[in-house]
């Protein structure tokens, strides 16, 4: 009966092996069974059969949130850019990689971010997207326990600190350091207001904004609003009653558009800058286009889409008819540190989550094609060392492709310059 049972599990086994499906515990790698969220089958849609698959997962703000109008065109440039990958021969000759069979919506809501991570987590190797930061600190701690790289769609300082976290571009607290000095030279404010949601995403710009206030002297006052654009009348009269020289607004687009808007309305002649995630073109078509134009810049982590890059032109070419947002941007290039670091992986021959890990832990710099400065990949040194500090500012231009064009290239402030990032910024006193 043993020997019986021996060659029927034999069998069994080489079935399911040669249909790609036999997979361990996440650390096995190359050694014996198949890795979570690799198979030695081809992906669903290969573009060549003779190569295994990677599974990431996608976890956005597809539908209800206040950031859906970002996260769909981030999510559609991420399956153009892996696909463009797949074409050009996949990873290191051996795998294709699949990010379009465990896409989640999380509607904005960590408790739903939670819910549907965990629908998907033993069914990838990694995640290509997470977006938001309230909603993968939700996630983070399992992260970190099953050694599970995420690419954040959010740029809070918190991630210069978890090593499962590839983040692209300056965090939230370094850009708004940015915008402070950058206002200093052009509007020399002697007042910052930071209007922000709740939250990682809000409070680190904040945080940023008032760090940046303190150096050079300016009085500071800290404003946090709910999401919602009905829901922006408290945050309105904070600022037409304290007539602030310079508003940082960290919310959704629409928050920004009424925040701008009613407070131009109201009698409010200050100047706004809003963080990257404030800004969509088809804020250009609102009624508070007038004031957006008149007003209010953005603060940026990256150049907008129309830019003269290698990889902004294969993002266009690989987007054709698309209308233009930087939400293709954004997705774009957050997508090359998780290239980069599978590229690692395989050439390591450790095929495993924590195979992954290592392999993020070698990168010093990450090849951008031109959208991100190299130096903006460094997963290897300590956080004060790898904190990328380099913002840019856009200002409205109806005219440009996604509404803004450059009004000051990629550059590091004197705040951002000389601080300390020993810790998250919204977690500082």
């Amino acid at each position: 009966m043993k020997s019986r049972y021996l060659v029927v599990s034999t069998a069994l086994v080489t079935l399911l092996s040669a249909c790609g499906v036999i997979r361990g515990d996440g650390d096995e790698g190359s050694k014996g069974a198949q890795t979570t969220g690799v198979t030695t089958a081809p992906c669903p849609a290969a573009v060549d059969k003779k190569k295994g698959c990677i599974y990431l997962g996608t976890i956005s703000d597809l539908t209800a949130g206040p950031f859906a109008a970002l996260a769909v065109p981030i999510t559609n440039a991420q399956k153009a850019f892996w696909a463009r990958v797949n074409k050009a021969g996949g990873i290191g000759g051996k795998y294709e990689v699949d990010v379009t069979k465990f896409v989640r919506d999380n509607k904005y809501n960590p408790e739903v971010h939670r819910q549907v991570y965990n629908e998907i987590k033993d069914q990838v190797l990694g995640l290509a997207q997470t977006l938001g930061s309230p909603t993968t600190a939700a996630i983070l701690g399992d992260l970190k326990a099953n050694n599970v790289v995420a690419a954040p769609a959010s740029w809070t300082s918190a991630w210069e600190f978890e090593d499962v976290i590839i983040e692209s571009g300056a965090s939230y607290c370094a850009e708004a350091m940015n915008a402070v000095d950058y206002a200093l030279e052009t509007y020399k404010p002697k007042s910052v207001m930071a209007v922000h949601l709740p939250g990682d995403y809000g409070a680190d710009a904040a945080a940023g904004a008032r760090i940046a206030a303190e150096k050079n002297s300016l009085k500071f006052t800290d404003v946090e609003t709910p999401p919602g654009a009905t829901e922006q009348g408290r945050a309105i009269s904070e600022i037409t009653k304290g007539k602030p020289d310079l508003v940082i607004i960290t919310t959704g687009p629409a928050d920004a558009a009424t925040i701008v808007g009613q407070a131009a309305a109201a009698g409010f002649k200050g100047r706004f800058i809003g963080t990257g995630p404030t800004w969509n073109p088809a804020l250009l078509k609102s009624p508070a286009a007038p004031a957006l134009k008149a007003m209010y810049e953005q603060s940026s982590p990256g150049r907008p889409w129309g830019s003269d890059t290698p990889g902004h032109q294969a993002m266009r070419d690989a987007l054709p008819g698309v209308t233009p947002s930087d939400g293709y941007t954004s997705g774009w290039a957050w997508a090359y540190p998780m290239k980069a670091a599978l590229e690692k992986m395989v050439a390591s021959g450790d095929i495993s989550r924590k195979g992954l890990l290592a392999a993020v832990k070698t990168l010093k710099t990450v090849d951008y094609e031109g959208m991100l400065p190299p130096e903006a990949g460094n997963y290897a040194d300590d956080p004060n060392t790898a904190t990328f500090r380099q913002t840019l500012i856009n200002k409205v231009d109806d005219k440009a492709p996604t509404g803004v064009t450059i009004a000051k290239d990629f550059a590091v402030g004197p705040t951002a310059k000389g601080h300390t990032f020993d810790g998250p910024c919204f977690a500082k006193p």
